[in-house]
């Protein structure tokens, strides 16, 4: 007896709960919980991170995501309109930087930034200068294309219904363009910021002091001192804490965006 489409179906996904709960129970007899517990979810160590990890971990990891964030939203507007200009040097500037930015790791522009900057200009960043440009020129890189299409995908009749009412080409972009293309825009401009939160973690390269830790260097060092891995755990929950509304907001703006479609 032949089953139908509809039959293999449901089968293939019954055989792949099968498995999966096959594998649960093997893993819940071999696994060592007691090792488990003291090496993941160790309460005496998990004690001595608050309040800390809390008031200045997580604090200083927002802060730092914010800052990025603020700049390389302001870098990436300008970059966007001069993507859009019709003075061919400003796009191929506008080009030519998202394109670098865009191609090379976070990670070589903390260096740079942080090292390669004050030794070859014998000059000194402040730290929080130094990580709200990392972050940002990075970030600009993205939210920058990210505007362009926004601005872009907002229908031409609307600038020239602005322009027939006597509005300069700047007043009807501002005024009527940009207030739809941000709404347009605003989902992936959120999901830029939960990468940026990530991304705050290559602060740790810079050499920070207690009081300047963000949740991976708070992590670290406590791993170091505990030698459990239950500070690594905690830290990742704690961006969690961060990333997991930020997620559920962009959903939410998504929907809404959906909807006014």
């Amino acid at each position: 007896m032949s089953l139908s489409r509809r039959q293999r179906a449901r089968l293939f996904r019954g055989v792949q709960y099968a498995v999966l709960v096959a594998a649960l129970v093997v893993f819940a007899l071999v696994a060592d919980w007691g090792t488990l517990r003291e090496a993941f979810f160790d309460i005496d160590v998990a004690k001595a991170l608050f309040p800390e990890i809390i008031t200045t971990a997580l604090v200083n990891t927002a802060f730092y995501a914010v800052l990025g964030f603020g700049f390389g939203l302001g870098l990436g507007l300008v970059l966007a309109m001069m993507r859009l200009s019709s003075v061919p040097p400003y796009r191929w500037l506008a080009i030519a930087y998202i394109e670098f930015f865009r191609g090379i790791p976070a990670l070589l522009v903390f260096i740079s930034l942080g090292f390669g900057v004050p030794l070859a200009f014998e000059i000194a960043l402040d730290m929080n200068v130094t990580v709200m440009l990392s972050l940002g020129l990075v970030g600009a890189a993205y939210m920058a294309e990210t505007i362009r299409a926004g601005i872009q995908a907002v229908p031409k009749g609307q600038l020239e219904a602005a322009r027939s009412l006597g509005m300069s080409p700047g007043r009807a972009m501002v005024s009527i363009v940009m207030p739809q293309a941000f709404r347009i825009v605003l989902p992936p401009l959120t999901n830029e910021l939960i990468l940026l939160t990530k991304d705050s973690s290559l602060v740790y390269l810079l050499g920070l002091s207690l009081g300047q830790f963000e949740l991976a260097n708070f992590g670290r060092d406590a791993l170091n001192e505990h030698k459990s891995l239950t500070p690594i755990l905690i830290a990742g929950l704690l961006y969690l804490v961060i990333t997991l509304p930020l997620g559920h907001l962009v959903r939410r703006l998504e929907a809404r965006t959906a909807k006014a479609r």
